[in-house]
């Protein structure tokens, strides 16, 4: 059967029984089973268990849990008020003010996780509650996180570039370079739409605080240090290379249990319903990432992925051509597959057409890896749509159309990078010297 014509086949399923209210991750794996079944001679079923199981039993995987419990420990022992508390002074005179926590904390807790389903989680656990209950936007919020979320895997560390460093024979450290300035210039076009619209819709941003003086903000700063210092300790050890993400991620839930009781905030109750809701959380994501691995192999066994990268090369395009192709090829891929499989299954094809068409491939890791943020929040299997609907009890429609605006600026992102490439280029070049691509 032709690749395309058994790509809709399972995309128009996968659509059906979203629609009919079937759980994702059940939806994930029943499309999975039905394309191995009738259209491979593998065993479905035998791959199912096999996919389930590869797909959770991880050392790195347990990281998420873990930052998932963090930021339950610090939403519900009021440890998050605090910080917004000592925040909001700094931010008043800002358009958007405490909104833009969402970006910062995103882009913050991005550098400590690697992951955009533990940054979406956790920041929208402690930011969505406390933003709602100060009178500001919802659906700004929810769209702000669910885009910002997925710089979790553009600033290093992040497992998504290193899969691509090992794909693509690259220097790792050339590509963790590469994805700082990128990242910066991503949070900045995310809190600039933020700004204007805030500045467009007064009347949906609630009022400023009273002017405090430089006396006044330091004191209910206050708040901030605790919380501020244990980021600050997460990320250095994870930079000194003292410990990795997953003891990172221990460090944090220890770090927040003895501020919470420090401040003799922590209690049998909250930590128990803390605990309940990260299990929660994260057994539902794991689900969901069991599903998707299944439905992975499948689109291995079927080809599609490959049999669609073969296509372009077959087309004998002009450079940017290629990369308009590229981009349409990977945002259709992201509608069925998840990051790493996107690059793991198409590298073998595409990586020796880039080279062929003069691209530098640390510019194209950071290419794929920004195309891989923009799958992260496309329907129907945008990963960080399905993470915050568990979160907010929202459809993932509703939740992908208050993405849309920032959706854009992922793409302008991309556009900027590929008009002018030495926004990626440049650090790694200035740190390690042009001599080692």
């Amino acid at each position: 059967m032709d690749m395309v014509v058994l790509g809709g086949i399972l995309l128009l399923l996968m659509v059906v029984l979203l629609a009919g209210g079937i759980w994702i991750a059940m939806t994930l794996a029943i499309v999975g089973w039905f394309g191995q079944a009738f259209f491979t001679n593998t065993l479905p079923g035998k791959n199912l268990f096999s996919a389930f199981w590869e797909s959770n039993v991880s050392w790195e995987l347990a990281a998420l849990p873990l930052f998932i419990w963090m930021g339950e420990i610090l939403f519900r022992t009021k440890l998050s008020e605090q910080m917004f508390e000592g925040l909001s002074p700094w931010l008043s005179r800002i358009p958007g003010r405490l909104m833009h926590t969402t970006v910062l904390g995103c882009g913050v807790f991005g550098s400590v996780s690697g992951s955009s389903a533990a940054t979406c989680a956790t920041i929208a656990k402690v930011a969505l509650p406390e933003l709602k209950r100060r009178g500001y936007d919802e659906k700004l919020a929810i769209g702000s996180l669910a885009t910002a979320g997925t710089l979790g895997i553009l600033i290093p560390p992040s497992i998504t570039m290193v899969v691509y460093a090992v794909a693509a024979e690259a220097s790792i450290i050339r590509i963790f370079l590469a994805g700082f300035l990128p990242s910066f210039l991503l949070m900045l076009l995310f809190s600039g739409y933020i700004a204007w619209w805030s500045i467009r819709h007064p009347d949906r941003v609630p009022p400023p605080d009273a002017p405090t003086t430089f006396r006044e903000k330091i004191y209910k700063s206050r708040n901030l240090i605790p919380c501020a210092l244990l980021i600050v300790l997460i990320v250095w050890v994870l930079v000194a290379g003292w410990a990795t993400a997953t003891e990172c991620a221990a460090y944090g839930v220890l770090g927040s249990l003895m501020i919470a009781a420090s401040n003799r905030a922590l209690t049998w109750k909250n930590f128990w319903d803390g605990l309940m809701g990260a299990t929660r959380v994260s057994c539902m994501i794991m689900f969901i990432l069991a599903g998707a691995a299944f439905l992975t192999k499948t689109m291995a066994f079927t080809g599609i992925p490959r049999e669609l990268a073969e296509w372009v090369n077959a087309m004998n395009l002009s450079p940017y051509s290629l990369i308009a192709v590229l981009v349409v090829v990977y945002l259709i891929l992201g509608t069925a597959l998840d990051g790493i499989s996107m690059i793991v299954l198409t590298s073998a094809v595409v990586l020796p057409m880039i080279q062929a068409a003069g691209f530098d491939l640390i510019w194209f890791g950071i290419f794929v890896v920004l195309l891989v943020e923009i799958a992260e929040v496309t329907p129907p299997v945008g990963f960080n749509l399905f993470v915050l609907q568990a979160m907010t009890g929202k459809d993932s429609n509703i939740i992908a159309r208050a993405a849309i605006p920032f959706f854009f600026y992922l793409v302008l992102c991309i556009i900027l990078i590929t008009v002018f490439p030495q926004i990626v280029t440049i650090l790694p070049d200035l740190v390690m010297g042009k001599e080692l691509k």
